[in-house]
């Protein structure tokens, strides 16, 4: 996963706000997505089954629901430009 640029992050409490400064687009995070943010952008290169893993172990919700709630951000993240996935 990659950020692309022009893409600015600030944190507000425990919450994040993105701005893509070339579409104009904004979008929240909440507590759990900016820590998936976190994770993300720690090591780029981090597959996601581990930022699965790690967020399996640090909040007490069932794998499955865990995978498709990240799935999930991760293609939001896409879909708005504020994430790429790099191969």
């Amino acid at each position: 996963m990659h950020v692309p640029d022009g893409i600015l992050f600030h944190a507000l409490d425990d919450e994040l706000v993105l701005l893509n400064l070339n579409t104009g687009v904004y979008f929240g995070l909440n507590r759990v997505g900016t820590r998936i943010w976190q994770l993300l952008n720690e090591h780029p290169s981090r597959p996601l089954r581990k930022i699965l893993d790690i967020l399996a172990g640090e909040y007490a919700v069932p794998e499955n629901r865990c995978a498709e709630e990240l799935l999930s951000l991760v293609a939001i993240l896409q879909e708005k430009r504020l994430l790429e996935v790099v191969h």
